[in-house]
């Protein structure tokens, strides 16, 4: 297998904040399935996992409540900045990598098809 080598930086989110709308790969804690809210104490499984999704400063949340400096996934599950009294946060973030063999995040129009080739043509440096 071959493929195409990029660095990671990831931000302690403690420290820095990444800029309002930007998509990001965020580093998730918390407990799955979540904590017991009626007997006060924890259960499930503890989580540090990374999925894709995107910093705002004002989020709206299905119900209509405002949320400001979260980060939210594609199925609008919103997350704060880490805070150790709650369940479920955010402990670190990082830019997504730019397309394989770009220093962009998008290509568009004629210049799509031979980014992909190139891209597929690529070799990692040895």
């Amino acid at each position: 297998m071959t493929g195409l080598v990029t660095e990671v930086t990831w931000v302690d989110v403690r420290e820095e904040l990444p800029r309002d709308g930007l998509p990001v790969a965020a580093a998730i804690t918390g407990r799955y399935p979540a904590d017991g809210a009626e007997s006060g104490t924890a259960s499930g499984e503890e989580f540090w996992l990374v999925r894709p999704m995107y910093f705002t400063t004002r989020h709206f949340g299905e119900d209509g409540s405002e949320h400001r400096d979260c980060f939210v996934d594609s199925d609008g599950i919103i997350r704060r900045p880490y805070d150790p009294a709650d369940d479920d946060t955010v402990t670190h973030w990082a830019y997504l990598p730019t397309l394989p063999g770009r220093t962009t995040h998008l290509v568009l129009g004629e210049e799509v098809q031979p980014a992909l080739r190139n891209a597929w043509n690529a070799r990692p440096a040895t």
